[in-house]
């Protein structure tokens, strides 16, 4: 794949726009889930993380590294230098829609902030806001209500999600098992 606006396709094939550029081109190469390469090159200026550089070539399906980076040089027409394959990974996670980068990959990452806790004690009627006698429907209409309100997408807090999450489905595998043995 040849991405718009920094190369000029000619022939069939890819070669280099007509800049300044690099002296060598960087090629970056990396292993994706079907076990084949991906490679990622730049020879008009050096890959950023900040704002993230897209490659002036790319492309995938190698089946190997050798693959890759012969067909890295066909399409640059010239020699290529091999760099870190997180580069490769940055471009194919954005081609998915994805961020460039994982947290742990970035350079001086910021620590994460950390989540405020809810009182452990906090029981799963109490968290659904519901009575401890509460019908399967009632359980199952109290969740939707606070998975409404915790939600992240609609401005809640990730955690208090997840703590509703889970004591919905703390609640529903009680109310499944036989009065018998229910605690």
């Amino acid at each position: 794949m040849t991405l718009p606006g920094k190369t000029e396709a000619l022939g069939g094939r890819a070669e280099p726009a007509k800049s300044d550029g690099l002296a060598v081109a960087l090629c970056s190469v990396a292993k994706t889930a079907r076990r084949r390469f991906f490679w990622a090159v730049w020879w008009t200026s050096a890959p950023e993380v900040h704002p993230f550089r897209r490659p002036d070539a790319a492309n995938g399906g190698a089946k190997t590294i050798e693959d890759a980076v012969a067909a890295a040089e066909r399409a640059t027409g010239r020699a290529v230098t091999l760099v870190d394959a997180k580069w490769a990974r940055a471009v194919n996670r954005m081609l998915r829609g994805q961020a460039p980068f994982l947290p742990h990959e970035l350079d001086g990452a910021r620590p994460r902030a950390s989540k405020p806790r809810a009182p452990e004690d906090a029981s799963a009627w109490q968290v659904l806001g519901v009575a401890r006698d509460a019908r399967p429907e009632e359980v199952r209409a109290a969740y939707k209500r606070r998975a409404l309100e915790t939600h992240p997408d609609t401005g809640g807090e990730s955690h208090a999600f997840i703590r509703v999450q889970r004591a919905y489905e703390r609640l529903m595998s009680v109310a499944r098992r036989p009065r018998s043995r229910r605690g």
